[in-house]
């Protein structure tokens, strides 16, 4: 049988990448489109599913084309205040205090050598998803983040993840900036953390699509967490910095 090789239809018929199939799998309700390319013939063979969803998506990756890296496992995302399904409480959002949420994990693998996390709204942004918050440079034997953690690039982090740093969140601020949605409207925000197999030193200010590149053929476990936030009674004079500009229904 010819060999086949599996191409991303809107990148020009490259080869996919880790980070294509990073971005893919945290896009569960975008349509992806694929070319299987018959290495022989030469010919091309479109093929579109919609809606391809987390699972799916992965099943589908994973059993067409080679990682550059092994198949991550995954290990256990939780909060001593949040949980899958249920509302985050109100001071992680700019209803309250906006205070970043505590979060830790267990069950890495052995080989970690640093962590990076990702917030993000896949019901929000154009396209989807909108990001609220990246940290990375998390030092690998890290069991979780600490609530409250600074805004201020010049405030040191907490001792637990000294070296970690900031990327740019949708509003172009290295910042966590929790849920608003629109009133009356539930919103779902996914937590992704990445065990990485070394340490990368990643600049500040990285934004997802950045940050996806970089971790790259890195990644060797992922962990995940999904709690829900609708709008509570308004307090929004209570978050930091109120000059933070941009609309708050994200």
């Amino acid at each position: 049988m010819p060999s086949k090789g599996l191409f991303c239809h809107r990148s020009s018929h490259r080869k996919l990448r880790r980070s294509d199939f990073l971005a893919i799998a945290l896009k569960p309700r975008e349509p992806v489109i694929f070319a299987f390319q018959n290495t022989q013939s030469g010919g091309v063979t479109m093929s579109t599913r919609r809606p391809i969803y987390l699972c799916a998506a992965l099943l589908a990756v994973s059993s067409a084309m080679e990682l550059n890296a092994q198949t991550p496992s995954t290990f256990i995302v939780e909060s001593p205040t949040m949980r899958t399904g249920e509302m985050m409480p109100r001071k992680y959002s700019p209803d309250g205090p906006n205070l970043s949420p505590p979060i830790t994990w267990r069950g890495l693998p052995a080989e970690t050598r640093q962590i990076a996390v990702i917030c993000q709204d896949h019901g929000a942004g154009n396209p989807p998803p909108w990001v609220h918050w990246i940290i990375y440079n998390i030092p690998g034997n890290a069991t979780g983040l600490p609530e409250g953690i600074p805004f201020e690039s010049t405030d040191p982090m907490p001792r637990e993840i000294s070296g970690a740093t900031h990327g740019n969140n949708g509003w172009g601020l290295s910042m966590y900036r929790g849920p608003a949605p629109p009133r009356n409207s539930v919103h779902h925000y996914h937590f992704a953390v990445f065990a990485l197999n070394t340490e990368l030193d990643l600049p500040p200010g990285l934004t997802r699509n950045e940050l996806l590149e970089a971790i790259d053929g890195h990644v060797i476990g992922e962990g995940h967490m999904m709690p829900i936030y609708e709008r509570q009674p308004a307090d929004q004079d209570t978050i930091p910095n109120n000059s933070i500009h941009g609309s708050w229904n994200d």
